[in-house]
This record gives structure tokens, C-alpha cells and sequence, in this order.
């Protein structure tokens, strides 16, 4: 006598690995983000601070830009995700 059981096919599993792939996809969107802002903050410092595009600079009043940084550290840490 055999008996044949019929398990349903699982797709929590994948659908978990996928919520992971795109938890991990987003962050690094966000980090790449960061980088082209800053990037672009640090070449735009530079042509304000260099000859001749400084003197333009200072005619319009273009000023010096700041980074991208997060100064809390609870917004800084990566957020945990439970479950």
C-alpha cells in the first residue's frame, strides 16, 4: 500500500528571497545616491575654489557646498527589518 501525499509548493521561500534581494537592491541605490551627490558637490567645490572659473564664481556669488552627511548615528545605522 502506497500512500501519496500532496504538498503544496512552497513560494514563501521565494517570495522572502526575493523581499531580500530588493531590501539589499534599494540600499544600494540609496549609497549610490550619496556618492553621485557628493561627487558632484566635490566638483562643483572645485571649479568655485580654481582659476578662471572662480572669478565667475565670485561675480555671481556661487558659494561653497557641503556634503552629504548624516551626523546621527541612529539614522546612520542601517535599519533592521524583523520577521
Amino acid at each position: 500500500m502506497v500512500r501519496l501525499e500532496a504538498y503544496p509548493d512552497l513560494k514563501a521561500n521565494q517570495n522572502f528571497l526575493e523581499l531580500q534581494r530588493e531590501l539589499s537592491n534599494t540600499e544600494d541605490r540609496i549609497q549610490a545616491a550619496y556618492r553621485f551627490y557628493n561627487g558632484n558637490v566635490r566638483e562643483y567645490n572645485n571649479r568655485v575654489q580654481m582659476f578662471p572659473s572662480n572669478i565667475v564664481a565670485g561675480m555671481f556669488g556661487f558659494a561653497l557646498r557641503e556634503f552629504f552627511e548624516i551626523q546621527d548615528e541612529k539614522v546612520r545605522e542601517v535599519p533592521s527589518v524583523a520577521f
